[in-house]
């Protein structure tokens, strides 16, 4: 079997825009559609995937995944026409007449961009052919829940869905087999964790679908105590471990649904005003910051305890936006419930257009390959990286003889405190930068957070950045089982910082002295991992701190081009791409490298 899955819903953010004038930018970001993205899978192996923001642009983007569906067929060497299926994470057909009842905007919203015709109609149009027979809708949190299980390993496991809404749902528990899926609790979308988690990333004064990584950044910093029980009373526990969430029952009309006004009014009412964009932020944002993810982590366990009970499964899977929180995903791993935590490197809706391929694939009768990893995009030989470093001028290239004198070399830099982008290889799938499209430094420089944060990533201050850890030295370092360390291979759990070593990497650590880790082993990523080991034999720590190549805005580079534009305009200090050192002409060369040319 071919199939090639896909997410997102074509022409969502303009519906809105058309249907509904005078909006506030923040307002125009609550949509269900973004992260388009496809993937392939071809004989029950992940073939390629990727998202379409890495190449129109558009963070989040929710356009058909016209180009990267494109780069997924290229990769496979094969054409539209040769494929078997093509799988879209959604499944709108069986609410057709709750959406067609409703007059207006919702009725519209159905025939024009939620409708399985009208998604098929678009993927014909952008892949040049007809796909009848072979288009089949997948219900949103099965296409979740097959990416995270299938490529898992395990033979049984629970799988946590949980995200703003599904269809119809914000949370699913199912307990899967090798015979299937079968649904173990479901949480309406009016009861959603995503859905409240996005309310407050508005209230505290962040974007919407994209301000949410800043709110759990920030709750650290916070006194969960202050604003917890008022917090609480937003989230009730029922007996059989799911939920309720009757503050976002306040939107009752369309435009109420679609701006969560009279919700934000009820959140004003509790905790006083609410943050502007851009206004300081206070200790009291703090506070709520770190209440709202105490009570997202108690939601969760409340039914995590519930279903494991139920089923007596030991392994759990999760997928869906929520699964991208790595302070929550840390607490449930560290709850001891489950024996083994499997999380979804791609967690959110563009992981769930490889789980509606593997799904398709699946119930065609192959079982996919477990583990697929995360380097799933395209990827760039040495002729294209030096030909996108010699088209700028006032830049010097080096080339280093083999891996071992890169890794030298760039561990040198590193040393002298300089920030490098570092391109290789296969360009990885979901939202973390794992050490092809990354920005490295060095994590004992007390002023490197700040640096990067204001002058390269121009973000927040409070942002806590990732170390990137070998794995042999991953348990000495931080508070994880030596069997767990494969499990934070995709920078998916926080753990906290060992005591005896926590100041030697002051630009890593949070303020609660918890790190969000990346474990890289020689096997997944070798040009990486011998670069840690390279900065280990220099310094003594096999640990780097990496953080996504990009800046403020942008998506993370895809191409040799990208990551030129991206090292000038953000004023790092080296690039390298496969074995070539960048500096600006003028810059100290590499010690450690030949020169290969002056300024191109």
């Amino acid at each position: 079997m071919r199939v090639l899955g896909f997410s997102g819903l074509d022409g969502a953010r303009r519906f809105k825009r058309d249907r509904l004038s005078g909006l506030t930018e923040s307002e125009y970001a609550i949509f269900q559609g973004a992260d388009a993205a496809a993937g392939l899978v071809v004989g029950g192996r992940v073939a390629a995937a990727a998202a379409e923001e890495r190449f129109d642009g558009l963070k989040h983007s929710e356009a058909f995944p016209a180009a990267a569906a494109h780069y997924c067929l290229s990769e496979a060497g094969i054409g539209p026409d040769d494929l078997d299926l093509v799988a879209h994470c959604f499944s709108y057909e069986p609410e057709r007449d709750f959406y067609l009842g409703q007059q207006g905007y919702y009725g519209d919203l159905y025939r024009e961009v939620l409708a399985p015709e009208a998604n098929r109609a678009v993927a014909e149009k952008a892949l040049g052919t007809d796909l009848g027979g072979r288009f089949l809708p997948v219900p949103h949190h099965l296409a979740h829940a097959a990416g995270a299980y299938l490529p898992s390993g395990f033979d049984r496991a629970l799988v946590l869905v949980s995200d703003g809404l599904g269809e119809r749902h914000s949370a699913t528990v199912l307990a899967a087999g090798p015979d299937g899926f079968e649904t173990v609790r479901e949480i309406g979308a009016h009861d959603s964790l995503g859905l409240l988690y996005g309310l407050f990333t508005l209230y505290l004064g962040f974007r919407f679908g994209d301000g949410e990584y800043k709110v759990m950044g920030l709750a650290p910093h916070g006194d969960a105590s202050r604003y917890r029980r008022v917090l609480e009373r937003l989230v009730e526990l029922a007996a059989d471990g799911t939920y309720r969430v009757p503050v976002l029952l306040e939107n009752v009309t369309d435009l109420d649904k679609e701006t969560y006004r009279p919700a934000l009014a009820e959140l004003e009412r509790l905790l006083g005003g609410r943050r502007a964009p851009g206004a300081p932020v206070e200790q009291r944002h703090m506070d709520i910051a770190a209440a709202l993810q105490a009570v997202l982590e108690r939601a969760q366990l409340h039914l995590l305890r519930a279903v494991r009970a139920d089923t007596g499964l030991d392994r759990l899977c999760v997928s869906g936006g929520v699964g991208l929180n790595c302070v929550a995903n840390g607490v449930v791993l560290r709850s001891g419930l489950f024996d083994q935590v499997h999380v979804q490197p791609a967690a959110g809706d563009d992981g769930a257009a490889l789980g509606a391929a593997l799904y398709a694939a699946w119930r065609a009768g192959e079982r996919p390959e477990p583990g697929p990893g995360t380097l799933l995009g395209p990827r760039y030989g040495a002729e294209e990286c030096e030909r996108a470093a010699r088209a700028e001028a006032g830049v010097r290239v080096t080339e280093a003889a083999g891996d071992a004198e890169l890794a030298s070399a760039v561990a040198g830099l590193l040393d002298e405190g300089l920030v490098v982008g570092w391109f290789q290889g296969r360009m990885e799938f979901g939202p973390r930068a794992l050490g092809n499209r990354s920005i490295l430094a060095d994590p004992r420089r007390a002023d490197m957070r700040d640096r990067i944060n204001a002058l390269v990533k121009k973000r927040e201050s409070f942002r806590p950045f990732a170390p990137a850890v070998t794995a042999e030295a991953a348990a000495e370092l931080f508070e994880l089982e030596p069997e767990d360390v494969h499990t934070f291979a995709a920078m998916l759990f926080v753990a906290h910082v060992r005591d005896e070593h926590a100041a030697r990497m002051p630009a890593t650590t949070h303020v609660d002295g918890s790190a969000r880790v990346q474990t890289v082993s020689r096997a997944d990523n070798p040009r990486f991992w011998d670069l840690l080991r390279a900065f280990e034999a220099r310094t003594g720590l096999p640990v780097l701190l990496n953080t996504s190549f990009n800046v403020a805005g942008q998506p993370i580079v895809r191409t040799p081009r990208e990551a030129v534009d991206t090292f000038l305009d953000a004023g790092l200090d080296a690039l390298v791409m496969d074995r070539l050192i960048i500096r600006r002409a003028g810059a100290a060369g590499p010690s450690h490298a030949e020169e290969k040319r002056a300024a191109c």
